[in-house]
């Protein structure tokens, strides 16, 4: 597999497309929006690469595990043709997002970091993850930009707008948002959630007409406070689906509103793919595939995607990515890297498949 070879070949760490549905013929890749969904084996660790050559890197996975992260998301950065991560965004400061930054760091320069400000979470792990995290950066005199919403971030190539960040939200609605939310009503309400995830940096991102929404662990209560009562993020294309489908997020106000055509999601075999997000995703007005990164253990042979749908099967997984490549007119190729094959998505609603 195809994996496999790339970690083997650089030690320290055909492309497929179709037209039309399955298919098995090689990928152009002048003019793309490169996006691959790294398993880092329930964190999250997504590499945006652009036409123009610029890297956007959304999190970087655990530490520890002898650099399997690090050397993961090395391994799609070299299968994209880039030596270098112009900037990578943290969303917040749990281990399965910030933790891999030393180990990144020691394998790949990167030109800036981007973060939400100062950990606001008292206690347990995420105040040591802070201070490693401050610590590395320093060490490495890496340039930090602080995220707000509103901001355009600066990479070269495509549009990522972020939306969320520290626990404030965008007061304006993007371009096709703004319409009131009819799935206000019927989604319950929750506490307030006082960890770092509900201050979790999230960005919406445009290539041409293509829409990609991620907004890293954002929780419940802030996701009906930005859908709510109006929808300010208008429809997307591409949902990589919050909090690796733990069901502390994903609430049908968000789901259901933003009509996403395809689902992504990053989870583990055991964390995150709880039933109920699955079913609120699968059942989204819209919807045309729920992808994801492993076999969720919880959620059994009754909830999960099908299997062709699925990068890793088993436990332990063998690293098998998600990969996106956008065109501007909207249409996109998803690519299984365990099965080689690629699902075409045209510009329209309608995605055909053999």
């Amino acid at each position: 597999m195809r994996w496999q070879r790339l970690l083997s070949t650089i030690a320290v760490a055909g492309l497929l497309a179709g037209t039309s549905g399955w298919m098995q013929s090689p990928k152009g890749g002048g003019g793309k929006l490169k996006v691959y969904f790294v398993d880092v084996e329930g964190g999250q660790a997504t590499l945006f690469v652009t036409p123009a050559g610029q890297a956007l890197l959304i999190d970087t996975g655990w530490a520890g595990n002898d650099g399997r992260d690090a050397d993961r998301i090395v391994a799609a950065a070299k299968d994209a043709g880039i030596k270098k991560i112009d900037y990578v965004l943290i969303t917040h400061y749990h281990d399965d997002h910030v933790g891999g930054v030393p180990q990144l760091l020691d394998r790949m320069p990167v030109g800036a970091f981007i973060d939400h400000g100062p950990n606001r979470e008292e206690g347990g792990a995420a105040e040591k993850n802070y201070a490693t995290y401050e610590k590395t950066l320093a060490a490495a005199k890496a340039k930090r930009i602080r995220a707000k919403p509103g901001d355009v971030l600066p990479i070269v190539g495509m549009k990522a707008t972020v939306v969320s960040a520290d626990g404030k939200l965008i007061e304006s609605a993007l371009e096709g948002g703004g319409e009131a939310n009819q799935y206000c009503k019927d989604t319950e309400t929750r506490p307030a959630d006082p960890t770092e995830n509900a201050r979790s940096v999230g960005v919406a991102i445009t290539f041409g007409k293509l829409k990609v929404l991620d907004l890293g662990d954002l929780t419940w209560a802030k996701e009906m406070e930005l859908m709510c009562p109006v929808n300010r993020l208008g429809k997307v294309d591409v949902y990589i689906v919050s909090h690796h489908g733990w069901n502390q997020s994903s609430s049908p106000a968000l789901v259901q509103a933003i009509k996403a055509r395809v689902a992504i999601m990053d989870n583990g075999a055991k964390k995150g793919g709880s039933p109920s997000v699955i079913e609120t995703v699968q059942r989204a007005l819209g919807l045309e595939t729920l992808w994801q990164l492993h076999f969720s253990e919880e959620s059994g042979e009754d909830d999960n995607t099908a299997d062709e749908y699925i990068a890793n099967l088993e436990r332990p997984g063998d690293g098998n990515f998600i990969e996106l490549v956008g065109s501007g007119d909207g249409s996109f190729d998803v690519e299984n890297s365990r099965t080689g094959r690629v699902k075409h998505y045209g510009p329209s609603s309608q995605a055909t498949s053999h």
